[in-house]
Formats: structure tokens, sequence, C-alpha cells
């Protein structure tokens, strides 16, 4: 005697799974396993056994006595007790067809409208402390004419007569495995569940006309390059009444010409000469707010770093929080010296006990010819 599969392990989930767990296994196991889609020779026992199991577990009462009793406390037909049509077969079709895609387009209502993208380029210095923007796109709007009903004045949509209003067809076909229920979006009112038989003249019917629209666009500081801003309902409004999809703001920013930007905070490269290295000396450098003068130490060596803190970019999430502005410090070397300044370099050198390379021939000829 071959020993039946446990429920829970048919559909791949421990004894506590939760019911969403439980639906959530049954749906991905049935869009694996369905005979429509997998020709396997065992798809049809192996979709039999996992239709079943779903059939127990997701009924409270059912699962409570196949907890205490196993397959005996479910009386004699096992876990096939009820008739093999699909249960709940919006689960199904929800795991074939889109999820809750599908399903919204067979309730009945007005189709949303599109999400739409707006490219913004701001400066570097506006990304760091915010702004505001004005910005002006094309869109389709309300139809002013039939304030978006489609229908022209005086007259309204009607009641499909292909779905009664549902906004979905249904047809039932007989398989081995039972009867087999399709539900789709009805052709004649796309799943809308009204039709217009008299249509706006102005719109044709849609309920939307194309329009130029301004809107102000506050930038939050801190937004960084490729960051997307969402206006929810100010994109393109739905068919026929439906509601507005997004707005999708993406922000491109300018580049600094000597600020480098990573995250929260700014890096600026700062060269100074061996003699401003080793004296000391005080520079300007460039701020978001603009130059500032910083101090170089004397005996300032070469990849010195100058942190100014709260210098830098604010955090996007954190309120009053702001990154650092880094001065990598570049000790500039001569690669051309006058015989004056060799005869400087030289007795310092001496006195320093250091020894050096002499002059070259050529060297030698710049210094006669001046």
């Amino acid at each position: 005697m071959v020993a039946e599969e446990d429920l829970y392990t048919t559909l791949g989930v421990e004894r506590g799974a939760s019911d969403s767990e439980i639906k959530r296994a049954y749906r991905k196991l049935a869009q694996q396993w369905h005979p429509d889609v997998n020709k396997e020779p065992e798809a049809q026992e192996r979709f039999k056994e996992i239709n079943e199991a779903y059939q127990v577990l997701s009924d409270p009462g059912r699962r409570q006595r196949y907890d205490t009793f196993g397959r005996a406390g479910l009386g004699g037909n096992g876990a096939g007790e009820s008739d093999f049509g699909f249960g709940g077969f919006s689960d199904i079709f929800d795991a074939f067809f889109g999820g809750a895609q599908a399903s919204a387009a067979r309730r009945g209502r007005p189709q949303p409208g599109s999400d739409l993208r707006y490219d913004l380029r701001i400066g570097f210095e506006e990304a760091v402390a915010g702004t505001d923007k004005e910005i002006e796109f094309e869109v389709l709007g309300r139809c002013e004419t039939c304030a978006g009903s489609g229908a022209r004045p005086g007259s309204s949509p009607v009641t499909c007569n292909q779905c009664g209003g549902r906004g979905e067809v249904r047809s039932v076909r007989q398989t081995m495995l039972g009867q087999m229920v399709n539900v789709q979006a009805c052709p004649r009112c796309l799943g809308e569940g009204k039709v217009v038989d008299d249509p706006c003249e102005t719109c044709r019917g849609d309920g939307r006309t194309e329009r130029k629209r301004a809107l102000r666009v506050t930038i939050p500081a801190g937004i960084d390059e490729g960051h997307q801003i969402r206006l929810s309902s100010e994109g393109e409004v739905g068919p026929r009444g439906g509601p507005s999809g997004s707005l999708y703001v993406a922000v491109h920013v300018t580049p600094h010409p000597s600020l480098k930007r990573d995250g929260t905070e700014l890096y600026h490269q700062a060269e100074i000469s061996i003699v401003q290295a080793a004296l000391g000396t005080r520079i300007n450098v460039p701020t978001v707010e603009g130059d500032e003068e910083i101090e170089i130490k004397p005996g300032t060596q070469p990849d010195t770093e100058i942190r100014l803190r709260g210098r830098g970019v604010p955090h996007l999430r954190r309120s009053g929080a702001r990154g650092d502005l880094h001065v990598l410090v570049d000790v500039v070397v001569p690669t051309k010296l006058s015989k004056r300044q060799r005869e400087l370099l030289e007795a310092y050198a001496k006195e320093a006990g250091e020894e050096t390379a002499p002059a070259g021939f050529f060297d030698k000829v710049r210094d006669v010819l001046g």
C-alpha cells in the first residue's frame, strides 16, 4: 500500500502556514502543473492532487479536521470531498492571466489613465539646496464638452448588453478534469460595463482631449541624478471618467565643474605648491554656498584631507542631517625651475644634508641663454 502524501507537503508549505501563504503556494503550483500549460504525462494527476490539497487547507473547518484526524477526518471522499470544478476559479485565473490587473479589468469599472514621465534638468546647487520648478507638458485631460463621459451632451453611456454591465464574459468548456470556466474582459465594453452609443463629437467617445498642462514641482534638498518624484493623479485621465494615472518627474543634475558628489558627501581636489605645503597658506575652495577660505597648515603632506563638516549634501530622509565637504590636497611639484629657484632649492638641500641630482646639460644651456 502506497502512503498518501501529506497535504501540506503537496503544497510545499509548513503546517503553521497562514491562509495567504497557502493561497500563494497554490497559485504558483497551479500555474506550473495545469494540464493546459504543462504537457508532461504526470501533470494531470499532480494538478488534481494540488487542487484537492487546496480545497482542504483553504477551508478552516476541513483544515482543522485534517490537522486533528488526518485524511480520516475528511470523510469517505478524503481530500477530494468537493467536486473538481476549481473551487474559487479566480485564483487560477489570476495565476494565469496577471493577478490583480486581470481581476481589476473584470470588475466593470472605467479603465485608469496611463502614467507619464517628464525629464527635468536642474543645476548642481539646486539639487543640493532644493528648489521649485515650473514644468509644462501635454496630457490627455477630461473632455470639457462631455465632462469626461464620452457621450454627447444630453445623453449618457448605457449598460453593455453583452455582459449586462459586469464588464466580463464567461465561457464554460468540459475537460477530462471537469468544467473549465474562462473569464475574459467583455470585448464590447472593454471591461467597463457601459458603452457609448451616442458619442461626443469633441472627443469621439473617449472622454479625453489633448491639452497643455503647467505644474509647480517641489524638488527636495539632496535629490540626486536619476531620482524620480511621483505626483499621483497628475498623469493621463482614464477614458470615459476613469481615474488619472501618475506623473513621474525624472530628475537629471548638471555636474559641478570642481565638486564631485558621492551620496551626501562632496569632494574637491585642491592644488598647492611645495612651498605652500611647507610654509602653509590660505586658499579658497568652492562650496555649494560659494567660495570659502581654508587654512593649509605648514608641513601639509600630499593627499592630506581637510574635512568641512556639514558642508556637503542634505540627507533626503533625515531632516537636518547633512554630509561633509572633503578637500583633498594635491602638492604639485614643478617640472621647470629658473636658475634662481634651483639655486634656492639646492641651498635648502645642502642645509638639510640631502643629495640632489646635478643640473643637466640642457638646464645649463637654458640658464646661460636666460
